[in-house]
């Protein structure tokens, strides 16, 4: 079986653990919890183990109720692990880099790397929002904020909020490539609805293909280093203001027939198995998606079992290239109502399965999730023609982040 421990080959390292009933109720629940960026290295708590696979038996629907100047930066180096220093030396480096990078918090940025091809940069991720930041009439500035996945372009604008729309963000990403010399992007992800509507029509009048996503994890990171390091530090900074555009996380909805699977078991996979997977994924795989774990430092040990979700399917190819199109984000494990939520796009959320709780189903559930807090976040989804199979179909490499504080 592609899931037992006993075979030798790279995807096989996976331990199969348990087969659950999968249906796809027509219901909603509760909202997904929100879980921590953890990249501590803990180690990963063992799932339960049953000597037999269950039966799949008749589906149940469950009826749930819902209860300007320029100045560079270096690029990856600014986002590592958040493990503690463990020497005074260590200590004294670090106090060192960040006096190094202490800049003026009001200045602008545009930096391309130097070693990067401009003409491979084909993809920005994108955030048109207000920050916690009064101008000086007394009003919220904005800030355009422009990377791509690797960090070699980043590129952030102020705008008062008079200024706010799709003619101001057109003619901005404009001078973007004027100003770097990089092309136009021929996709730009963005994570908040609220803005869709701007974003969209300056990407039309460009021919862009715009990308509604929360896959945009270098952009919530680099957001995350921003307010820690320069909103804060900013004069007109005000603490405690909550971010005007938050993101939306509604109920799931009913999955598409289209999305639906036959089968689904939890699995694991040795993080150095997850980065060998991943190590020349576009040769392995023809649907799915990966991340870039060096920029995201994760800090785990490599023995250490990321949790992950198999889904078998008789048209398993049609199921992953359905699923390519989705912007996969993430999968969450909802013991409390026996189901499990697919998180895609911007903020949609479907009930991508069901199970029978039973005290078992309901501690392997736990396991799962307590396996991916402890891992950073990290999991996976995984398509196969079978449980059974040594191969998948498509493969994506999902985080769970939590997001940005603006």
């Amino acid at each position: 079986m592609w899931l037992r421990k006993d075979q030798p080959k790279r995807i096989n390292l996976l331990l199969h653990i348990h087969h659950l009933l999968l249906c796809f109720p027509q219901s909603s629940l509760l909202s997904m919890a929100t879980l921590s960026f953890n990249t501590t290295r803990m180690r990963t708590p063992s799932l339960p183990r049953i000597s037999r696979p269950s039966s799949f038996t008749k589906p149940i629907k469950t009826h749930l109720s819902s209860s300007s100047s320029s100045q560079t930066l270096s690029k990856r180096h600014r986002f590592v692990s958040r493990s503690l220093p463990e020497t005074k030396e260590e200590t004294l480096i670090i106090k060192q880099e960040e006096e190094t990078e202490d800049d003026d918090p009001t200045s602008e940025l545009s930096y391309l790397d130097p070693e990067t091809d401009a003409e491979s940069i084909k993809e920005w991720e994108l955030d048109f929002c207000s920050r916690p930041i009064l101008d000086s009439r007394g009003k919220k500035i904005w800030e355009l904020v422009v990377c791509d996945a690797s960090l070699s372009l980043q590129v952030t604008k102020y705008f008062p909020n008079n200024v706010i729309n799709s003619i101001t963000l057109k003619d901005a990403i404009v001078s973007i490539t004027q100003d770097l010399g990089v092309p136009l992007p021929e996709k730009i992800r963005f994570f908040r609805s609220q803005m869709q509507t701007i974003i969209t029509k300056a990407c039309k009048e460009l021919a862009i293909k715009e990308v509604p996503s929360k896959r945009c994890l270098s952009l919530f990171l680099w957001l995350q280093e921003r307010y820690d390091t320069v909103y804060t530090r900013h004069p007109g900074f005000q603490k405690g203001s909550l971010p005007l555009l938050s993101l939306d996380n509604p109920f799931p909805m009913n999955l598409p027939e289209n999305l639906f699977g036959e089968k689904w078991a939890f699995v694991q996979l040795p993080y150095s198995a997850v980065r060998e997977e991943i190590s020349d994924f576009d040769e392995k795989f023809v649907f799915g998606a990966t991340l870039d774990l060096d920029l995201l430092g994760i800090d785990v040990d490599e023995n250490t079992l990321i949790p992950g979700l198999s889904v078998a399917s008789s048209r398993a190819k049609p199921l992953a290239a359905w699923m390519n199109g989705l912007e996969v984000c993430s999968i969450e494990a909802d013991s409390s109502k026996g189901c499990l939520i697919l998180a895609v796009g911007i903020s949609t959320r479907y009930v991508y399965a069901t199970y029978k709780k039973t005290p078992v189903t309901t501690d392997e559930a736990e396991a799962w999730e307590s396996a991916k807090k402890a891992s950073g976040g990290l999991h996976f989804l995984a398509i196969q023609d079978d449980l059974d199979s040594d191969d998948c179909v498509g493969f994506w490499l999902l985080i769970d982040l939590p997001p940005p504080p603006v």
